[in-house]
């Protein structure tokens, strides 16, 4: 059987089109069926759908900054930035499909964050909640889980910081064994 190879590029693309798009569908869907609702809790309160609109970043922080200031700063800066990791992306060839798909899930939940920003004067929909009792985390959404998951994902992946070493390789698996296996052929 033949393997199929994908590009880094149609893997990023694949990678963005679905972190977008289920952010923005689920958004839809919170702003549709949880407005005017209030709070909704499942599994013991563990996990609870709110919404609310944020107009500032993570946990609301910069929410009391001047309108133009938030847009300048949460659109034009977020922005310039994530054009920015973008390039530096497709600009690196020898990274990894995971680090790809890494970069991909945080540059996708910055682009639907965005798209929030723009569609709704400043403000992004939030609207999960996790905790125990007492302990919860600030309200979220779709996006935010993917920004988390990709920086973790970069964090652990060496090629990201060292794309490097991994260039030239066909594998995806850690730089060692591919070391090893080159060495067993040289032999």
């Amino acid at each position: 059987m033949k393997k199929l190879r994908i590009s880094n590029a149609a893997l990023l693309a694949l990678v963005l089109s679905t972190s977008v798009g289920c952010d923005q569908v689920t958004k839809i869907v919170a702003r549709e069926h949880l407005e005017g609702v209030g709070r909704l809790s499942y599994l013991g309160d563990t996990f609870r759908l709110v919404l609310i609109e944020n107009h500032g970043a993570f946990l609301g922080m910069g929410s009391e900054m001047p309108a133009g200031l938030r847009t300048a700063i949460f659109v034009g800066v977020v922005s310039l930035a994530l054009i920015a990791f973008l390039v530096w992306i497709m600009r690196t060839p020898g990274l990894s499909r995971f680090s790809v798909v890494a970069a991909g899930l945080v540059i996708g939940g910055g682009i639907g964050n965005v798209i929030d920003r723009v569609l709704f004067e400043g403000g992004v929909t939030d609207f999960l909640n996790l905790g125990i009792g007492t302990l919860r985390t600030g309200i979220f959404n779709v996006a935010d889980v993917w920004i988390m998951l990709g920086a973790a994902m970069m964090l652990v992946s060496r090629d990201t910081w060292a794309p490097d070493k991994a260039e030239g390789s066909e594998e995806d698996g850690p730089p060692e064994s591919r070391d090893d296996a080159e060495r067993a052929l040289q032999t």
